[in-house]
């Protein structure tokens, strides 16, 4: 291949380190009005009396929304209202808005709002939220309108319950030798993208209505918007530029409501809602957290026979994402092992946090560590090679699914090829365990993981290309930039179709949906795969349309023509051909008459095949592919003061087909560097009162610059037959297996078993102090 697979610059890149790339907070109108949230200061309480009476005498002011009854919100169940109504939920809840002339002049006027509280108990955990007569979170959960496919217990703090159910669990315990069981938790966290959350609305005099945001699925805004407000959907235009980072984060739409509702509140005058920092942190959606117990009975040979699970997910104050966060959880219960009986129940639970989204591995990354521990405690019990037990245990073509999907070469990939490049990076031979001196102690750490994406079954994606008069191409997809570098593929997979410059190819960045083919969301590491075949199509379409008018002009068969190098050219005689500036918009002969006409490529992809879960045994197909990869950590801890420093980190991932390869070593160890910050540091501290104690990046410690440790990445090729060029998501796939092959390092090094995140030195003592 010419293309595919090469380290192409991203098209993007260029405006990006020079400063020029343009974010949603950079585009600012004249006028533009400021709009400022007053947010709740405790996790649960009833609102008994607001009074805006001084805020709403500071100069500039034109709006304050307070106290009405607007129309709920939320995709999966409706249970959110934009501003809070009766009670708040969670510390950081929107509870008024301000509209003024200045961002300065609202922020004033939103802290001169008095809001009068009476504290209500507090649910603090999912666990606490499962327990029998739990403070409700949303005492009319039964009366809210909700999807098909959401399962909410009225009652009780239950959102939706997922079930599977697969094989025989009488068998499988009947079968099994050595049976190991244990508990695992940790807190919501934050996505720390480094664009904060913006978004801002304008109504025009018609009626139409323009939001500009930093989202991940503007298609989503626009369609919600409509529902949530009754507006005619033509008449919603949403434009996102290029995305500072998302993560999941930016996929629920909030702030677009917000905005909407302050720009109708001052006659349609633009509203533009920025969060600070410490907003983005508290106010929006966050990373989810969980609360599970995985039961697994496995024969004296290491072959695991049965698992029993139940995922309690922290949903926080409102379902919203959770529920799908929920599902996808259930569906890739088990990790990525040949398990033939499975129980699982997943569900979402509603707590008084701050509610949840996706983040980077759709719920992977937060299983995959309760598993991956319970893995080496199965290991250890055994007395077996951590490595060997994953190993055998390795899903393959021609096992299921927990959804019992049939896996094959091209759907499922080669986990046991990962994990062989693994044991050889990290040198596991060598030994997990390597003293250095009295004090110090290096240790190796392994996990795995898979993961499907548990999208709409009728999610679509569309391309569309244009030609301008030098015979280059305009690529318009409805993918959203936010940092991937999908756009540059979807370019270099144009380019290789055509057998052209991808340099002659320019990608439009901003999505308008008015004008830009629709993606149904930039999530899943499904940009590639999705968009990818929407690109194919269109340059097949292309490609009939160049050779139409080349076939008239030539005078030779369709069939004998040939495209490469922009040019329309006779198989066997290259030199006779046409530039594509002489054909993309009509063939002028020398006398003046013209045939053809503007080439417009066109082409779309929707997913196929796939499935509703069925509600009481979860079989079904949730998603195209699933995804397998191998990690391994080296950690070198300190068995005084239980510090540890972060020596390597590995993934070995099966990609199906590398597209670019420095883009893809780029999102691995990028997704690395997350997964590791999260399973060692990130977490939300929640005090009795539910209020978040580090909303500050001096507080939420990501990795910083100088901690990250020396990254190890292999691929995997094993072709996905129906993926563009063979290609696989890979965005995600760095993150899933990192805080589980932390977590199993530690617990070797500290000879203690860990079961929480995030694995900070106090924790780790904590544990050993509980042990002795």
């Amino acid at each position: 291949m010419e293309v595919i697979g090469k380290s192409v610059i991203r098209k993007e890149a260029l405006d990006k380190v020079t400063g020029r790339a343009m974010f949603t907070h950079d585009f600012h109108t004249v006028p533009m009005l400021s709009g400022q949230m007053l947010i709740s200061p405790y996790g649960h309480a009833k609102i008994v009396g607001i009074d805006t009476t001084e805020a709403g005498q500071v100069p500039g002011v034109r709006a304050i929304l307070a106290g009405e009854r607007f129309p709920l919100t939320g995709e999966a169940i409706r249970d959110r209202p934009p501003l809070a109504v009766d009670k708040v939920r969670y510390h950081g809840e929107p509870v008024a808005l301000v509209v003024a002339d200045t961002p300065v002049q609202a922020k004033k006027a939103a802290d001169l709002i008095k809001v009068q509280y009476e504290l209500l108990p507090m649910v603090n955990s999912p666990t606490q939220a499962f327990e029998k007569g739990a403070p409700l979170v949303h005492e009319r959960l039964g009366e809210y309108k909700k999807e098909e496919d959401s399962h909410p217990v009225p009652g009780t703090n239950i959102a939706t319950l997922i079930k599977i159910r697969k094989g025989n669990m009488e068998k499988g315990w009947a079968e099994s030798e050595t049976v190991v069981e244990a508990s695992f938790s940790f807190a919501p966290s934050d996505h720390a993208a480094m664009e904060t959350r913006c978004a801002t609305a304008e109504i025009m005099p018609d009626g139409t209505t323009i939001i500009m945001t930093s989202s991940q699925a503007p298609f989503m805004v626009k369609r919600l918007i409509a529902d949530y407000f009754d507006v005619d959907l033509g008449k919603i235009i949403v434009r996102t530029p290029l995305v500072g980072g998302a993560y999941g984060g930016k996929a629920p739409v909030q702030l677009e409501v917000l905005a909407y509702l302050g720009s109708r509140a001052v006659g349609g005058k633009p509203v533009k809602v920025l969060n600070s920092r410490e907003e983005d942190i508290i106010t929006s959606p966050c990373h989810i957290g969980l609360d599970a117990v995985v039961k697994l009975g496995a024969g004296l040979n290491g072959k695991i026979q049965v698992a029993e699970i139940r995922y309690l997910w922290d949903g926080g104050a409102y379902s919203d994402k959770a529920i799908d966060v929920t599902r996808s959880g259930a569906v890739d219960c088990t990790g990525p092992y040949n398990i033939e009986n499975v129980w699982c129940d997943s569900y979402c639970m509603y707590t008084n946090h701050p509610y949840a989204s996706p983040f980077r591995g759709f719920s992977h990354s937060e299983l995959s560590f309760a598993i991956e521990r319970t893995m080496d405690i199965l290991a250890q019990k055994l007395n077996m090679d951590r490595l060997e037990l994953r190993y055998i245990n390795a899903i393959m073509p021609g096992n299921t699914t927990p959804t019992r999907v049939p896996l094959n070469k091209s759907n499922v990939g080669n986990l046991r090829k990962c994990i062989e490049q693994v044991r050889e990076l990290i040198h596991w031979g060598e030994g997990p365990v390597k003293e250095v001196n009295n004090r110090l102690i290096r240790v190796k750490g392994v996990s795995c993981s898979w993961k499907t994406s548990t999208i709409d079954t009728d999610a679509p994606s569309g391309v569309i290309l244009t030609f301008n008069r030098d015979g280059s191409i305009n690529l318009m997809s409805g993918v959203i930039e936010i940092g991937t570098g999908t756009k540059t593929i979807l370019a270099q997979i144009l380019a290789e179709r055509l057998k052209m410059d991808v340099d002659n190819i320019h990608v439009r960045m901003e999505v308008d949906t008015q004008t830009t083919p629709e993606h149904w969301k930039t999530v899943a590491s499904k940009g590639t795969f999705m968009g990818g075949r929407a690109v194919l199509k269109a340059a097949e379409d292309v490609i009939h349309q160049l050779k139409e008018v080349a076939a008239c002009v030539l005078r030779a068969p369709k069939e004998d023509l040939e495209i490469a190098g922009s040019r329309v050219f006779i198989r066997d005689d290259p030199s006779i051909g046409l530039h594509f500036k002489d054909l993309a918009s009509g063939y002028k002969y020398p006398n003046g008459q013209t045939i053809g006409g503007q080439i417009i490529g066109r082409g779309s992809y929707i997913l196929r095949h796939l499935t509703h879960l069925d509600p009481e045994t979860g079989a079904g197909k949730p998603g195209p592919e699933w995804t397998v990869a191998a990690y391994g950590v080296e950690i070198e801890f300190d068995r005084r003061d239980y510090t540890y420093r972060l020596i390597k980190a590995c993934t070995v991932v099966d990609i199906g087909k590398v597209m670019n390869e420095k883009a893809a070593l780029g999102q691995v160890m990028g997704a690395m560097s997350m997964g590791l910050a999260f399973a060692g540091r990130e977490t939300f501290y929640f005090d009795e009162l539910g209020r978040v104690l580090n909303p500050q990046l001096r507080t939420y410690r990501p990795l910083r610059y100088g901690e990250n440790p020396e990254y190890l990445v292999g691929f995997v090729e094993t072709p996905q037959i129906d993926g563009p060029y063979g290609a696989r998501g890979v965005g995600e796939h760095g993150l899933m297996g990192m805080p589980g092959a932390l977590g199993n390092a530690l617990s070797v090094a500290a000879r203690v078993s860990l079961h929480h995140l995030p694995l900070i030195p106090e924790l780790i003592w904590k544990a050993k102090e509980a042990s002795m």
